[in-house]
């Protein structure tokens, strides 16, 4: 298929690259000439403008993915779109909008005749190799048209155990996507596997902080550890019913810096967490981990324990999100 994609950060550029890998055409956009330079090194056709991309599409309907930071440039950028496309084309946000603007989006562009598809997007800077899960929303004859777009980005059935009873089911969840409903559903969906993944990301960095903090003077001599974090984060990837990616991750980090030295510990917060709480507000139901794991971001920013310095290496480990800088140490540059 032929697909235009607009944005080549982390995840665009490696979007684009895993579409091309298996056949797919990409013409692409970035306001930066080096990213698109750099991919069309790999086949894809590179275009200065969105006009000029939406030009360069020539299946019908049209398909452009947007993926930028949630707020004002992908607002900008859809609504830009939305002037080129015309009647049965469809915009995909693979970013992490908020899913009530994602429900606006929709009704707006289908008064355009456009089809609007949200795909919340996990993967990080690994997607490239290990494949992208993806939560999509939207309308039915718009997830299907694009069904070999989402499976090629899919890391597939790969060697984990089906799980028994599932004959029958919708084939899609196995192999890493599933069409979650209608618009916004899909950006809903990863919303909370985002605020999920703050409390599990903050139980690790709790426990790795307890058991360094087990060698204290402050307890009696005879009570003290000196625990190797490195080997019980290895340990624990093999046959723990606590292993998983982030451990992973936790693991690669100690055995390259055992302190997490490289780490200040300010960890920043993308959004997704934020609205989750909000959700749980909205349908009065309690989120006690997840709210406590936001809580801890904020005052990470004031005061780093160990625990954060955990959090932002697995943070870095996953998505390459680098610490900001403390208001006084940033650069001047523009």
């Amino acid at each position: 298929m032929q697909i235009g994609i607009v944005g080549l950060g982390r995840m665009g550029g490696n979007i684009a690259r895993r579409l091309m890998r298996a056949g797919h055409s990409c013409v692409v956009f970035s306001e930066t000439a080096k990213s698109r330079e750099a991919i069309a090194q790999h086949g894809a056709t590179p275009t200065e403008s969105l006009a000029e991309l939406v030009g360069k599409l020539t299946e019908r309907p049209r398909t452009v993915w947007v993926m930028l930071p949630a707020g004002r440039v992908t607002e900008e950028t859809i609504q830009t779109l939305s002037g080129l496309l015309t009647e049965g084309d469809i915009i995909i946000d693979g970013g992490n909008t908020y899913y009530k603007d994602d429900i606006r989006r929709a009704k707006e562009l289908s008064r355009k005749g456009l089809r609007y598809v949200d795909c919340g997007t996990s993967g990080g800077v690994w997607g490239l190799e290990r494949g992208y899960c993806m939560m999509i929303g939207g309308p039915k004859d718009a997830v299907d048209h694009l069904d070999p777009i989402f499976a090629t980005l899919a890391p597939g059935l790969g060697d984990i155990p089906r799980t028994p009873g599932r004959e029958g089911a919708d084939p899609r969840a196995e192999r890493g996507y599933i069409h979650a409903g209608p618009a916004g559903a899909g950006h809903f969906v990863k919303m909370v596997h985002n605020g999920i993944e703050y409390g599990m990301m903050q139980a690790y960095a709790e426990g790795f902080d307890i058991m360094r903090s087990k060698n204290s003077t402050k307890l009696p001599e005879d009570q003290r550890f000196d625990l190797n974090l490195s080997d019980i984060a290895e340990v624990w990837r093999r046959g723990s019913v606590v292993s998983s990616w982030l451990l992973d991750l936790t693991a690669s980090a100690l055995i390259k810096d055992p302190g997490l030295q490289a780490f200040s510990g300010h960890v920043e917060d993308s959004g997704e967490g934020r609205w989750t709480i909000e959700a749980a507000i909205e349908e009065a139901v309690p989120a006690d981990v997840l709210t406590s794991a936001l809580y801890t971001r904020f005052r990470s920013r004031q005061d780093h324990t160990f625990a954060e310095k955990v959090l932002s290496a697995m943070r870095f480990g996953f998505g390459g999100h680098v610490e900001a800088k403390p208001a006084g140490e940033r650069s001047s540059e523009k």
